[in-house]
């Protein structure tokens, strides 16, 4: 029983990933994030199950056409969050306790302000743009339901993001993990409970996501109360301080645009998307579900990678960056190559999960397997983007997120259903959609190895 506890104990705890074997450093921190990245995926994919079954397709739809609009609404904090992670890991690397508790400090008082700012600023927006990118009127009030509540609950969302990427800054991934299952089965039972017991519609699925967000926000701020013995959380530590603020900004703000830029190309392309009508819609969504799942092992090798990038280059050991880095990238790259043969292989059962309509899971079915090679390619996106983030080089990977989804992609897609239209398909080919994605992930696939191999990222630490 014992030496059950001490592991336990072991796990939810900081790492310091400047000793050890690189790639052990690495997976180790690796597994609960995947896990945990797996649990949010679950957030979504309850979601689209309990509307699909109980609600329907179009109801469906409604969920999926809110999607890029939430994450551009999420943008500020992604920001927030990935300054936050890389400063926390270089200076638990450097074993700055001063500096690491102003950093805590500060990033939670700028999430408070940025809740509020966004909340202002945001909420008379929704209906506007919602009609300025043609949402169906069979869907657009269900899409503004879905958004006004999300949108209200913004703080439980920033907060877990910004409070979870402060711990796993600190080598922490399992205490992330296990609020964040906690939240996923709040975030089912109230999920199932509001739509088919109190018949709130898609309302209902964005409340239980807001709850079960804030639970997992909770849990993270008494977890960082108990950690005193790396860094102070006291009160004066929460005033805004122009150095660290600026470095917050600095680091996050390009890691903000990047998310911003993919959202934006996101909302530009979902403009295209309801071109072709719900049923099109509803099989973005259900591909955007599955796809999830294949995503997450790159997101989380991404992550990992800007932990121990940063740690080791607080730590001054850029040898071990480079040696984690090319280990962790073919890890990444295997388990992706593994994760999406079997999703090839499966697709179609997975895909009947969300809907009992023949002709959406086989579409859906279709235009995942167009996609499907390129998720091998984002796992050495995500990999060499985190060791360049985690050094403190977080512009060269919003450069070629810029170049890739906004000056390709979307081109793209509008110059591909542009060529194809005829008087049965007056939008063109709906393939247009997937086939710019896939070109995206390739290209930015080469351009951030090309960018890793040019080394800039080792002259971005922080001091």
């Amino acid at each position: 029983m014992s030496t059950i506890k001490n592991m336990l104990k072991g796990l939810n705890t900081p790492a310091d990933m400047t000793v050890g074997t690189p790639w052990k450093s690495i997976v180790v921190f690796t597994i609960p994030m995947l896990i945990g990245n797996i649990a949010q995926q679950l957030y979504n994919t309850v979601d689209s199950i309990v509307v699909g079954k109980y609600i329907g397709d179009n109801a469906l739809a409604a969920v999926g056409s809110a999607a890029p609009i939430l994450n551009m609404l999420l943008v500020l904090f992604i920001g927030i969050s990935a300054g936050a992670s890389i400063m926390v890991a270089q200076y638990f690397g450097a074993k700055n306790r001063e500096k690491l508790s102003y950093t805590i400090g500060n990033c939670i008082t700028v999430t408070a302000i940025a809740c509020i700012l966004l909340i202002l600023a945001a909420t008379p927006l929704i209906r506007p743009v919602l009609d300025m990118l043609n949402t169906p009127d069979s869907i657009v009030d269900w899409c503004a339901d879905y958004l006004i509540i999300s949108l209200i609950g913004i703080a439980g969302m920033g907060y877990y993001n910004i409070l979870s990427g402060i711990i796993r800054g600190m080598g922490d991934s399992f205490s992330a993990l296990l609020y964040l299952l906690a939240a996923t089965v709040v975030n089912i039972v109230l999920d199932v409970y509001f739509v088919a017991e109190l018949n709130m519609g898609v309302g209902g699925v964005a409340l239980a996501t807001v709850i079960a967000q804030i639970l997992s926000s909770v849990l993270c701020f008494i977890k960082l109360s108990r950690m005193n013995e790396y860094f102070d959380f006291k009160l004066k530590y929460l005033k805004p301080v122009g150095m660290y603020v600026k470095t917050i900004v600095r680091l996050g703000l390009p890691s903000g645009l990047t998310q911003a830029i993919f959202s934006s190309a996101m909302i530009v392309v979902q403009a295209l998307t309801n071109e072709f009508g719900e049923q099109f819609i509803a099989a973005n969504v259900v591909i955007m579900r599955v796809d999830g799942f294949a995503m997450m092992p790159n997101f989380s090798f991404g992550m990992a990678m800007t932990t121990y990038a940063g740690q080791n280059v607080g730590a001054g050991l850029y040898d071990r960056v480079t040696k984690g880095a090319k280990q962790g990238t073919l890890i990444a790259v295997a388990v992706s190559t593994v994760i999406t043969g079997a999703i090839l292989l499966f697709g179609k059962p997975l895909m009947g999960v969300f809907t009992d309509t023949a002709e959406l899971v086989d579409m859906s079915y279709y235009l995942m397997k167009i996609l499907a090679v390129g998720y091998i390619a984002v796992a050495v996106t995500q990999s060499l983007s985190g060791v360049m983030r985690g050094a403190g080089d977080t512009v060269a990977p919003m450069w070629i997120s810029l170049i890739t989804t906004v000056l390709l992609r979307v081109p793209i897609a509008y110059g591909i259903s542009f060529l194809t239209r005829t008087p049965e398909l007056p939008f063109g080919r709906f393939e247009c959609i997937q086939i710019s994605l896939l070109i995206s992930w390739l290209l930015g696939a080469l351009f951030t190895f090309i960018a890793y191999r040019i080394g800039g990222w080792k002259k971005k630490a922080i001091h």
